[in-house]
């Protein structure tokens, strides 16, 4: 289903009425209702609780036969999911909210009706539930950012035998066609001698899942630079550090960084930000083989620093590492990386709050409130100087993890920071791209923590 269908301009068309309200306004709202609504109330159990929904006969000459209610925290200050429930249960039909525009509700509203069906013999497609609103201007953007979301969901969802580094070389070249972006790639053994940490992690992999590292320009090149990258480790096996049957279970979900850079790549384009961008995404199959990388190898990087190999399963910040290198070459005003990169993370912060590391604290301040302003919201942990002698090595010029277990997050954020050029304005999002369980407005499956945010904070920093 397309999402340009869900939201429509409102032109006093004929729709069915939707009302919001609180369980503390609940009985006054109520007061206006004839008997027979309010016990049609009383039989579906509704109180005004956040997410319950009702249908309600309307009184006659009222126009349409029914009106739908909803459950909020408060109608007069909504969010980004407090009409969600109500797309995802209503019936086909199109829709108006009474008293008020639904503002960001918008988003909520289209992400409710994402549906995976891809790989269903036995799927129904639904029919769409379209929202009306008398602020044209917010179509088109609110439009863009519900696909931008439901983008990542789907490249995340996708099996890996898809999704491989080849599915989103495929999705980077249709994004560039689209835009009239420059791409360019390297694969395989050609990545060797500029982009080596990206071939040592790849190298194992069959044939038709290659590694690689595509590298799309776009925008005018008097612009500020903006360089975004994005962590696409399609299958993550953990390499000769094997993970276990339950650690492997949801590593198709590794290429979640390259699914968030890509889709804010998109936003900057479709929204045609005054900036020259760069979007760098390394994609590999994290592999075993014979030839599959070992611990105790040493591998010079792309920036020439070398990196002893501790962990196998630490191989996603070593392809960031040339991709960020290769990067900072554009000496970027601002540079944003994503990444599925540590468990350390969500045991710190849990699925929905994705860790978010930067240099500069202005930087961290706009991301924060973006968030918190968009339903996004990403937590700030540190990039302590005194945990980078962890990363030292006796026999190279650092390791990509240490075994102590201390501050993961905050040390594959230091190991990152080695390869980002000096003075360059960087922020790094360490994300889970999941959602584990349900929640109105947002399915179990890939999900994007972090991508509003970014989008919100970069519309602000660059105008438009």
């Amino acid at each position: 289903m397309s999402d340009t269908a869900l939201i429509q301009a409102d032109r006093g068309q004929d729709a069915i009425n939707l009302h919001l309200v609180n369980e503390a306004g609940f009985a006054d709202w109520a007061k206006q209702l004839s008997d027979t609504q309010r016990a049609t109330l009383d039989a579906q159990r509704f109180t005004g609780k956040g997410y319950e929904t009702a249908i309600v006969p309307a009184k006659p000459g009222e126009g349409a036969a029914w009106f739908a209610v909803g459950g909020v925290a408060n109608p007069d200050d909504l969010s980004s999911w407090c009409m969600a429930r109500l797309a995802e249960i209503l019936p086909e039909g199109t829709y108006r909210l009474v008293g008020r525009e639904p503002g960001p509700a918008l988003h909520g509203w289209q992400t409710a009706q994402y549906k995976n069906i891809a790989y269903r013999s036995d799927a129904e497609v639904p029919g769409p539930r379209v929202l009306l609103t008398k602020d044209a201007k917010a179509i088109e953007p609110a439009i863009a950012e519900a696909e931008a979301v439901n983008m990542v969901r789907r490249l995340v969802d996708a099996p890996p035998e898809h999704m491989g580094p080849a599915g989103i070389e495929a999705e980077i070249e249709a994004l560039a066609k689209a835009h009239e972006a420059k791409l360019e790639v390297t694969r395989g053994d050609q990545l060797e001698q500029n982009y080596p940490l990206v071939h040592a992690v790849g190298r194992a992999a069959a044939r038709h899942h290659a590694p690689r590292i595509m590298h799309l320009t776009w925008g005018k090149a008097d612009n500020p630079v903006l360089a975004i990258v994005g962590k696409g480790v399609t299958f993550d096996s953990g390499g000769l550090d094997i993970k276990s049957s339950a650690g492997m279970a949801l590593m198709k979900k590794d290429m979640g960084g390259a699914a968030h850079a890509i889709a804010l790549a998109r936003l900057v384009m479709q929204h045609n930000l005054p900036v020259r961008m760069h979007l760098l995404v390394p994609s590999v199959e994290n592999a075993i083989s014979g030839n599959a990388l070992r611990p105790g190898d040493i591998v010079k990087s792309r920036k020439g620093i070398t990196v002893e190999i501790t962990n196998t399963d630490a191989e996603g910040r070593l392809i960031l590492a040339d991709a960020l290198d290769r990067a900072s070459e554009e000496s970027p005003d601002l540079m944003i990386d994503f990444a599925t990169l540590t468990g350390a993370a969500r045991v710190a912060l849990g699925p929905e709050y994705p860790a978010l590391m930067t240099r500069r604290d202005d930087t961290a301040d706009a991301l924060i409130a973006a968030g918190k302003a968009h339903d996004d919201e990403p937590w700030r942990l540190p990039l302590p100087e005194g945990y980078a002698e962890w990363l030292d090595s006796p026999l190279a010029d650092c390791i990509n993890a240490p075994k102590n277990g201390f501050a993961g997050a905050s040390v594959a954020g230091l190991f990152l920071d080695k390869f980002v050029g000096p003075d360059i304005d960087w922020a790094h999002f360490d994300t889970y791209a999941w959602r584990p369980t349900p929640k109105p407005g947002r399915p179990k499956g890939g999900e994007a923590y972090g991508l509003r945010a970014s989008w919100h904070m970069l519309r602000a920093r660059y105008g438009v």
